[in-house]
């Protein structure tokens, strides 16, 4: 065929593309179902932060394993709570030549308290090592039945537990230390058949000095042993909510889970229950009483005279709303479920069970990203409803004698605290 003789006719190219696949829509798998989390070795990471965490437990001298660790936490209780402070107070003396105001007045108001605050975290380890053990008491048996997810994050959550008391303790105790050097440097110490030849004052520092680290540290390890169990439940928290989120899992699966999680949190709250009540009665008591003094003294307030006062009460107030923080977090998140119930529950019931992936309505696309895929819920209207009636009436946290330890408490306990310091303040001082 000629060339030419087609020159001028168009010349038809047929491309064909190959159809490109839609985009679809990408599901976004919950981090507890990741694949990585299976090369986490959970249960002997756990079980070696339990064995670190039974070690600093011999370091403080509260291990309850064997009947010698039970006699030397005994022994060095009584040592280090009783005996210590009560020669401090009976034998420390303010020279005659020592001519500003007496430093040891308001120091003698602090021995009572911090005393009977290690006495209550000490009886409250002692009853707990005796009648749960440790593994019992920080709910490892029950790791079992836990995601990989929450296994991992509970075995950070115990390696850094000593962490939280360090960070309390640490600060305070640069201050209490220089504190005691400029106590010590003034006073004299004279103690009964000791021979002048022996450094009295310096043997007094030291045991005074241990004294104060071991009566804070007891009552910090109680409140760091009660946040650990607050922690695990709300990573359990976490991983219930993923449960909403339509990966499966049915209102009877959502009810076993909850009940589970809700026992926990009764029995953490019966046993750690007495421990919060006495502590709040006995920083209140000590507190209020230590203003009554201060305001009736007519003496110059310093440093020098009345630091231990200081030191001791901002280390009780952050260990005690340590505890608290923990708690009404925990209630907040059991109170957060029942609004992802509720949620849940209008998304399945509204929406029909061919629904388009490409939805017209914005609204309802939103509210489908926030809360995952759906899962076709074959259950029937009234069992979804039955489980959220279930959760609106059992959506307390930890709870003292019935009272649930949230922010509403914790209003409460401010204004109740600050009313007491009012009416202080208006019997003491006179406006003329």
């Amino acid at each position: 065929m000629d060339p030419s003789s087609n020159a001028g006719e168009p010349t038809n190219i047929n491309m064909e593309f190959p159809e490109q696949p839609k985009e679809s829509c990408a599901i976004t798998v919950p981090l507890i179902l990741h694949p990585s989390f299976s090369q986490v070795p959970s249960k002997s990471c756990t079980y070696e932060e339990l064995h670190r965490f039974r070690i600093s437990l011999k370091w403080c001298a509260l291990d309850h394993s064997s009947w010698i660790g039970k006699f030397v936490s005994y022994f060095v209780f009584v040592i280090l709570t009783v005996v210590v402070p009560l020669v401090s107070s009976v034998a420390v003396r303010v020279p005659d030549t020592h001519t500003a105001e007496d430093p040891i007045a308001f120091n003698k108001l602090v021995q009572l308290p911090e005393s009977g605050l290690a006495a209550i975290g000490f009886f409250t380890l002692s009853c707990f090592f005796g009648r749960y053990g440790l593994c019992q008491l920080l709910f490892l048996d029950g790791l079992r039945d836990d995601s990989l997810y929450v296994r991992h994050e509970y075995a950070r959550e115990l390696k850094k537990a000593f962490k939280h008391v360090t960070f309390i303790l640490l600060p305070s105790f640069f201050v209490e230390l220089t504190h005691k050097v400029m106590f010590f440097s003034i006073v004299t110490v004279s103690v009964p058949h000791i021979p002048d030849g022996v450094p009295s004052n310096s043997i007094m520092f030291i045991a005074v000095l241990a004294s104060w680290v071991y009566r804070t540290g007891v009552f910090l390890v109680v409140c760091v042993l009660f946040r650990l169990t607050c922690e695990l439940q709300i990573l359990r928290f976490e991983g219930f909510k993923k449960m909403f989120e339509g990966y499966g899992s049915e209102s009877g699966v959502i009810f076993q889970e909850h009940i589970r999680i809700r026992k926990q949190l009764s029995v953490t709250s019966h046993r750690y229950r007495v421990f919060i009540i006495m502590s709040w009665v006995s920083i209140t008591v000590s507190k209020l009483g230590a203003l009554l003094l201060v305001l009736a003294s007519k003496s110059k307030k310093n440093f020098f005279n009345s630091g231990d006062l200081v030191v001791c009460s901002a280390v009780e107030l952050s260990g005690f709303f340590f505890c608290l923080l923990g708690a009404a977090r925990i209630t907040h998140r059991t109170q957060k479920v029942v609004s992802i119930a509720s949620r849940w529950h209008m998304l399945a019931t509204s929406l029909p069970l061919d629904m388009n992936p490409n939805l017209e309505d914005s609204t309802c696309a939103a509210g489908l990203e926030s809360t995952g895929p759906l899962s076709h819920d074959t259950l029937p209207f009234h069992t979804r409803q039955a489980l959220v009636s279930y959760l609106q009436h059992n959506n307390s946290g930890i709870t003292l004698f019935g009272f649930a330890l949230d922010r509403r408490l914790l209003y409460t306990l401010f204004v109740f605290e600050s009313s007491l310091v009012l009416w202080i303040l208006s019997k003491v001082i006179s406006f003329s």
